[in-house]
C-alpha cells in the first residue's frame, strides 16, 4: 500500500498526542519524585503493554487504525515498543537467536551511536 498525504496525517495526529502523553508521564513522574531512569523505564514499558493491547484492539480494525494508534500515537510516546514488538516476533516465530541479536545488537549500536553523534557534533556555534 502507498502512502498517502491522509496516512501521513492520520501518523501526524497520533504522533502528536503520543508525544503530549509522553510529556504528561514524565511530568507525573516527576511530580512523584521518580528518578529519570525510573520514569523512563515507566514509559517504554507502558507503551510495550499498550502496543500489544492496541495490536489486538486493531487487529480486526483496519489500516487506519494501526497507523493512528501503532504507529502514531505510540511512536510519539515511546518507539520502544516498536523495537520490543519486533523482537517478540522473532522469539515467537521460533528464532530466539535473532531476537537476542536484534534486542541485544540494537541496545548495544544504539548507545554507540549516542556516542558517536557526541564525538561530532560541535561544541559551540
Amino acid at each position: 500500500m502507498n502512502p498517502s498525504w491522509r496516512d501521513a496525517l492520520i501518523v501526524a495526529l497520533g504522533g502528536g498526542t503520543g508525544a503530549v502523553l509522553r510529556w504528561l508521564a514524565s511530568s507525573a513522574a516527576r511530580n512523584f519524585h521518580l528518578s529519570p531512569v525510573t520514569a523512563i523505564f515507566a514509559v517504554n514499558i507502558s507503551g510495550c503493554f499498550l502496543f500489544g493491547f492496541l495490536h489486538g484492539f486493531t487487529q480486526a480494525r483496519g489500516h487506519s487504525w494501526r497507523l493512528a494508534l501503532l504507529t502514531g500515537l505510540l511512536g510519539g510516546y515511546t518507539t520502544f515498543s516498536t523495537f520490543s514488538w519486533d523482537s517478540y516476533q522473532l522469539l515467537s516465530s521460533g528464532r530466539p537467536a535473532a531476537a537476542l541479536a536484534n534486542a541485544a545488537g540494537s541496545s548495544l549500536a544504539g548507545i554507540a551511536a549516542i556516542w558517536l553523534g557526541l564525538l561530532a557534533a560541535p561544541r559551540s556555534l
